[in-house]
């Protein structure tokens, strides 16, 4: 893929570049460990979130992280760049990916006083849960169930509403606003995938992300759940909507 440097006003194709790329110290995938790292500890250390946000996100980077040892060594996509800081073949800056969505759900529903209303039981989530989890992981040697999942979260959340504020009150379909934040992170993807940073089996730079993968992770996205019971996307609780101020 080719790309344009502001700074040297040459693209990277150029022979001279190239050689300047491959003598950094830093390689891509190391700075983006070390740039999340350093914004983490900025955002607690300037209170832009709370300690009990900043172990939500861990437990989005651990599970993050474990979904990618699994995922690359089921050869659903790689990381082609080398990397200091990685494990088994898997850089940890791809935690981080993971994590911030779980920080962006996190906030928003703080800064945002996002309630949901009517929440489904508790049992029928925590089932659709296990059962999402477990077709993400084991469709590679059964049957991939995603068609019924994606029927059975129309079935279980199809009535939940997400009530937000922002200059007023605005409500949305719960289903709806999963799918929207789903596009948002294809978009994303394709970002990753066009510069190199990853890429899925049979992609090359070049390629678009398939469609197909914004239901694959619609899926995982719908179950976020926040641990301290204010929920997240399409896992919290019932609680009383905003008030008009």
């Amino acid at each position: 893929m080719g790309c344009w440097s502001p700074k040297l006003g040459r693209g990277c194709g150029d022979p001279g570049l190239a050689r300047g790329l491959a003598g950094w110290a830093l390689n891509r995938h190391d700075a983006l460990f070390l740039f999340a790292v350093a914004v983490q500890a900025l955002f607690l250390i300037f209170r832009l979130e709370s300690w009990s946000e900043a172990r939500v996100i861990v437990l989005f980077h651990l599970t993050g992280t474990v979904m990618e040892l699994f995922k690359t060594a089921a050869g659903s996509w790689s990381y082609p760049k080398d990397a200091i800081f990685r494990l088994w073949g898997v850089p940890l800056f791809s935690g981080f990916m993971h994590a911030s969505v779980g920080s962006f759900i996190a906030r928003a529903i703080r800064v945002c006083e996002m309630r949901f209303a009517p929440y489904p039981p508790a049992w029928q989530t925590r089932a659709l849960a296990v059962a999402i989890y477990v077709n993400f992981f084991a469709h590679h040697w059964l049957p991939d169930a995603r068609w019924l999942l994606f029927a059975a979260t129309l079935a279980v959340y199809g009535r939940c509403r997400v009530w937000f504020r922002l200059t007023r009150i605005h409500r949305m379909p719960l289903v709806l606003a999963a799918f929207l934040s789903r596009l948002f992170l294809w978009i994303a993807q394709n970002v990753g995938t066009r510069t190199g940073t990853w890429l899925y089996a049979g992609q090359a730079e070049a390629d678009p992300v398939s469609f197909a993968k914004i239901g694959s992770w619609y899926l995982p996205l719908c179950q976020l759940r926040h641990g301290d019971d204010r929920g997240a996307a399409c896992g919290a609780r019932g609680r009383a909507r905003p008030q008009p101020r």
